[in-house]
């Protein structure tokens, strides 16, 4: 019904080589780059309205627009993007040293995983879990 399945569109000149950046929108845009950057992503480029920042190989753009209410953001309204890490308790060490206000504390979860959450300046949800 969708078109080419799985095996086939998984071919060489296709499905390999991909990657992720999430693109957000920010009422703000010096505010969410320094809330990133004390999330430990650093700055890769910039223009005018414009910022990417890397964490690892997550790469987030950040975009200027107009203020949008938060809770239309929130979980489980919106979306909640999650990062696999080595170590979630370091990172959240390092959040609270960076000024970082947790939405969520460390917390285990019955599937295994144990995770931390922030909520950036323009209401996007974050997790940050360890890696299986």
């Amino acid at each position: 019904e969708y078109g080419l399945l799985a095996e086939e569109w998984r071919s060489p000149s296709l499905g390999t080589g991909a990657t992720l950046r999430v693109e957000i929108f920010s009422a703000d845009l010096e505010v969410s780059l320094a809330f990133y950057q004390a999330l430990g992503f650093t700055l890769t480029s910039r223009s005018a309205g414009y910022a990417s920042v890397r964490f690892g190989e997550v790469r987030l753009g950040l975009a200027a627009a107009e203020a949008v209410d938060p809770v239309c953001r929130a979980v489980p309204a919106g979306t909640e993007i999650v990062v696999e890490v080595r170590d979630v308790t370091a990172l959240r060490e390092a959040f609270v040293a960076n000024g970082i206000r947790l939405a969520e504390g460390l917390r285990e979860r019955p599937w295994g995983l144990t995770d931390v959450r922030v909520t950036d300046p323009d209401g996007y949800s974050w997790r940050f879990t360890n890696r299986r």
